[in-house]
């Protein structure tokens, strides 16, 4: 089970929450409105509004249920009620067991079912199936008061506070709803009835209270809605009802009449209603309202009713008026509502008679059904030969149907009608009644001796004639409004109407009656409905009762008019009680014999039923013996042709199996020869690797001889220079003393007078001669530096033309070792041979490369030795260079060509790592294969 959360503005879902397994009969929400608590017959669950998550759960013993969990108004306390009479109260927050209430007393049993609570939290009222009602002190936790109701209340279905915005919470009156459908409003201090809303005929099914109690709503049990005014009924309690009609007599002031119900309270204990003679304050008067609804007026008693001007007032109007038709039919039977006696009949439960009743009388009506079902049951308890009687349904039926909201009046209606209207019936039991019937046959014979006869003719007795009017009261053949007015006049007269209202019936149709002539047109005619005025067969009957001779008129035959006692129902036994007892022992012994028979027949049904399934189990037993040999010869089938898909399946698993191993022979052989191939390469690549690095080693031990000489040329290139300078600078220091000595002879040959001049004179001759000298140095400095960087050129001019060799060496090499891979597979050359060979190359490339340095040396002191002057060292450098010193060019080939020549060994270098770096990683991987 599941509760919605709705939201009353949008109408839309807001939640949807689940946890109970069993329908949810209360919901019980807090004060503050963020939590609610909803019960359960096995649990209660407690709910947080604001997230709609569950916080706890009450689960309980299956043994003990759950009557109600709800909050106490204005407080933080929760109260469980279980349906062992122990009620819990817990702390909301917590749920910490506050206090318990201690066991009612053993006196006063009850089974609480219903629980109320005063706005304040302080009483709380329970109630069940008893007339005790139990209030309780929350505060002292304590049983203080049991109010005693009415004996014909046996249980009490719902209980309520009633508010007042004078009392602070502290209600003082309480509503209680009884089986009987009346909501008695009793004060719980005085316990004085105040007032009661609702009926025996219209009771209420259910009713709540306006939280300022000042309207009450009920659901009555016929699907209407009443709206109470708290302020109205209060205020009506102490009127005198206003008369019914206006021909009804005046009654003594002094005298009070039936309707005054006197409830004498004492402290914790309401005695039973009692007839007052006077009234006494300590006491209160309680007068029904007889304005309301006139089906509300079967309750009211009619001692002030006066039968013939009703009779009168029946004459001229043809009926009671419809509002105050049940009124005055109770005032003409003078009903004694005896609570007592009808409820412990009702209390025998359904006769036997009347289990099946549904079966013979299919009513669509449940309600219906039910009412006619107990209403049978308590006319049978009553007299047994009511159990007997097969038409006493169609006889009780159209009471059941007007008086179904108030079971006491149908039965008394029912019971007053047997006794008075169905005199002399049960005398011929179980046949029809001939006296009556011969009564009816002697009127008609006095009044329409033609009808009669011609019934006589086609064999019409009066047993069909007249007999299903009788026995249906005329349900059958008239409406709801003409049966109200022909019963408005058989109850305002004696019981011999009802026989001459059958004779009318049968004369006002005479026309059509004396037309038919097959015996089921007479049948149909008196078991359906016809078009005929029932004011004329009304007054048609007044006129036979006024005309009939006295021998014959039924009054003489009949007795008059005798309600029922009060208190007690009388005993009935107008009937031959030998035939009914000895068809009740005759129908106890068939019914025995029939439960003999049939649990016989059910002892055979069951033997049958083992039979039966004894041999269904047999059948299935050998049917399951056949499907399991069927299966086995399935099994062994499937079994055989799984063996023989196996052998299949071994038989290519083996081939496969040799595929395998052929595949791995020719892998592991493949993998063999791979792996020598690898180590081939391997072997191959370190003998590489080796050659590399001897010819690495070898380049590097040649250029590092090369670097010595090289070095050692420039060494002694820098100290022929150092050499040349220091002379340079001799010889000027030998020119410059011999300048000194010439002019000092000179100046010793020159006059004494000239002296400083020529001083002077050599002095700016001597700054001449050194600023000229210093020029010349500069200049001198200046074609050095020109040789050195010439000389520079020279040198890398022949470290690319070295280079160049090189690379034609390496490419050489490297298509020799081409070759050598090449022929490897015929012959394989020894290593210290192919070392051999290398060094020979190596040497030839070498001696080749140092050749040409050799000419152009000899070549450059040949020029040297050419040159002449102070410039004949720098013409040697500079024919050492091989430039020309005019124009700064290579005397044999030009820059470009030289640095051509550069680029294209680097490339050849370049692409020779390049190739070493890849075998070096194919090395690496071929190991990195064998590992794994």
């Amino acid at each position: 089970m599941f509760l919605t959360y709705m939201e009353t503005v949008t109408k839309e879902l807001v939640s949807w929450m689940r946890g109970h397994d069993s329908s949810i009969f209360s919901i019980s929400v807090h004060a503050s409105g963020r939590y609610a608590i909803t019960t359960s017959s096995d649990t209660a669950q407690l709910w947080d509004l604001d997230t709609f998550q569950r916080k706890r759960k009450l689960n309980i013993r299956q043994s003990v249920g759950i009557q109600k969990v709800f909050f106490l108004p204005l407080s933080n306390t929760i109260l469980s009620c279980f349906k062992d009479n122990s009620i819990f109260a817990w702390e909301c927050d917590t749920l910490f067991c506050k206090y318990q209430l201690p066991a009612p007393p053993e006196s006063s049993s009850i089974i609480y079912k219903v629980f109320a609570v005063t706005r304040d939290g302080r009483i709380l009222a329970a109630g069940g199936k008893s007339n005790h009602l139990h209030l309780w002190s929350l505060e002292a936790t304590r049983l203080f008061r049991i109010i005693q109701m009415p004996t014909k209340i046996r249980a009490i279905r719902h209980l309520e506070f009633l508010p007042d915005s004078f009392d602070a919470g502290s209600n003082q009156v309480l509503g209680i709803l009884s089986q009987d459908g009346i909501m008695r409003f009793v004060n719980i201090q005085t316990c004085k009835l105040l007032f009661e809303i609702g009926s025996l005929d219209e009771g209420i099914s259910s009713s709540v209270i306006s939280p300022h109690g000042r309207y009450i709503a009920s659901i009555m049990e016929n699907g209407s809605l009443n709206i109470y005014s708290v302020q109205a009924l209060t205020q009506e309690i102490n009127k005198p009802p206003p008369p019914l009609v206006k021909v009804i007599e005046d009654l003594p002031k002094n005298i009070p009449t039936s309707g005054d119900v006197k409830m004498k309270m004492t402290s914790g204990r309401v005695l039973r209603p009692a007839r007052c003679k006077e009234h006494k304050t300590q006491t209160r008067i309680i007068k029904q309202d007889l304005t309301g609804n006139l089906e509300n007026k079967e309750n009211e008693l009619s001692d002030g009713l006066n039968k013939k001007r009703l009779q009168i007032l029946l004459k001229g109007y043809g009926e009671y008026p419809t509002k105050y038709r049940m009124f005055i039919w109770r005032s003409l039977l003078q009903l004694p509502e005896n609570h007592t006696a009808f409820s412990n009949l009702l209390d025998k439960g359904t006769h036997v008679a009347f289990l099946n009743l549904q079966k013979l009388y299919p009513i669509k009506s449940r309600k219906l059904l039910r009412v006619l079902q107990r209403t049978l049951s308590a006319l049978a308890h009553w007299s047994s030969i009511f159990s007997d009687t097969p038409y006493l349904p169609l006889l009780a039926f159209p009471f059941v149907k007007l008086f179904q909201n108030n079971q006491l009046i149908c039965f008394e209606v029912v019971a007053t009608l047997i006794i008075n209207w169905c005199q002399h019936w049960f005398e011929y039991f179980p046949n029809p009644p001939i006296n009556i019937l011969s009564m009816i046959e002697n009127v008609l014979a006095f009044c329409d001796k033609q009808l009669l006869q011609h019934f006589i003719d086609h064999d019409i007795t009066s047993q069909l004639y007249a007999w299903p009017l009788l026995e249906t009261v005329f349900s059958e053949v008239l409406t709801r409004e003409e049966w109200l007015k022909l019963f408005d006049n058989i109850f305002s007269n004696q019981p011999s109407f009802l026989l001459m209202t059958v004779v009318a019936y049968s004369t006002c149709s005479r026309a059509p009656l004396l037309n038919c002539t097959l015996k089921d047109d007479f049948t149909y005619f008196f078991h359906h409905r016809n078009n005929l005025d029932i004011n004329v067969v009304i007054r048609e009957a007044y006129h036979l009762m006024e005309t009939t001779p006295a021998d014959i008129h039924p009054d003489s035959m009949l007795d008059a008019f005798v309600a029922l006692t009060k208190g007690q129902y009388p005993v009935f036994n107008q009937y031959p009680k030998f035939v009914v007892d000895f068809q009740t022992r005759e129908r106890e012994r068939i019914r025995n014999d029939e439960l003999d028979y049939l649990r016989e027949r059910q002892t055979v049904e069951n033997m049958q039923a083992e039979v039966d399934q004894q041999r269904l189990e047999d059948e299935a037993w050998y049917q399951k013996q056949e499907e399991l040999r069927k299966a086995e010869e399935a099994r062994r089938e499937m079994l055989l042709h799984e063996e023989e898909k196996m052998v299949q399946q071994r038989q290519r698993l083996a081939a496969v199996k040799r595929e395998l191993k052929m595949k791995e022979i020719h892998l592991q052989d493949a993998a063999r020869r791979h792996f020598l191939k690898l180590q081939q390469a391997q072997h191959e690549m370190e003998l590489r690797r080796l050659d590399d690095e001897i010819e690495r080693k070898n380049y590097t031990r040649n250029q590092e001889v090369f670097a010595k000489e090289f070095r050692e040329d420039a060494d002694a290139y820098r100290q022929k220079v150092d050499f040349e300078e220091d002379m340079f600078h001799k010889m000027i220091e030998t020119d410059q003393t011999q300048t000194g000595n010439a002019k000092k002879v000179i100046e010793e040959k020159l006059a004494k007078a000239e002296q400083a001049c020529l001083n002077t004179d050599w002095k700016i001759q001597a700054l001449h001669k050194q600023k000229c000298d210093d020029l010349q140095r500069n200049e001198s400095y200046q074609e050095m530096t020109k040789l050195l960087r010439k000389n520079r050129r020279k040198e890398v001019e022949l470290l690319n033309a070295m280079m160049e060799e090189e690379a034609k060496k390496w490419k050489e090499a490297e298509e020799k070792e081409f070759h050598l891979r090449a022929e490897k597979k015929a012959s394989s050359l020894s290593d210290t041979s192919r070392n051999w060979f290398l060094k020979q190359e190596l040497s030839a490339a070498l001696e080749h490369a140092e050749r040409p340095f050799s000419k152009a040396e000899e070549s450059c002191l040949r020029r040297e030795q050419k040159a002449s002057g102070s410039l004949a060292r720098t013409s040697q450098l500079t024919d050492i260079s091989g430039i020309d010193p005019s124009t700064g060019l290579p005397l044999r080939r030009s820059t470009a060509e030289w640095d051509g020549k550069k680029e294209n060994l680097l490339k050849k270098v370049r692409d020779l790592r390049q190739r070493l770096t890849a075998q070096a990683q194919n090395r690496h991987l071929s190991q990195s294969l064998l590992a794994t």
